[in-house]
């Protein structure tokens, strides 16, 4: 086998193993998860309202679901459902509504996938531009569980610089 030839498969055989490395992704840890949903609770409770907090990891699985004990049963769901959609599509639910209320657009669509709800309430949790996780809201009205959702991401932003 000539030299050049070896080179050649030497070369080939390098660059597909860098290309079975292994991949590092950041996640978002339970005991931030909790803190997350629980500040998320707080923030809404001090307001009046008995809510449910869910929050996923970067996969869109659920880490931690919380629900007040005086919430109704399915606002739990509908929290999950709106940490889902923040996190899958990577933006708060509020402007998923917004984007896929037209269905001129052609975004109605996304709205019919399986665990999707396009109601405000859902917050992505973000280290720069990745999105780690998402935490969401629901029980009070649109508007606060976004805000209480909001509240949830902002008690532990010193971690996610």
């Amino acid at each position: 086998m000539s030299i050049f030839l070896r080179c050649a498969l030497l070369a080939v055989l390098a660059a597909s193993l860098q290309a079975q490395g292994v991949v590092m992704q950041r996640n978002i840890s339970l005991p931030m998860a909790r803190s997350i949903a629980e500040a998320t609770l707080a923030t809404c409770k001090a307001k009046g309202f008995n809510t449910a907090a869910a929050v996923v990891d970067r996969a869109g699985q659920v880490l931690v679901l919380m629900r007040d004990e005086q919430a109704t049963p399915q606002v739990a769901e509908m929290a999950r459902r709106k940490a889902y959609t923040a996190r899958m599509f990577r933006v708060p639910t509020s402007e998923f509504q917004k984007r896929t209320a037209d269905g001129t657009a052609g975004n109605a669509a996304q709205r019919d996938l399986t665990d999707i709800l396009a109601l405000s309430g859902g917050m992505p949790i973000k280290v720069g531009e990745e999105t780690i996780g998402a935490v969401g809201s629901a029980g009070s009205n649109l508007e606060l569980d976004e805000a209480c959702a909001r509240a949830g991401i902002d008690h532990v932003a010193h971690l996610l610089k």
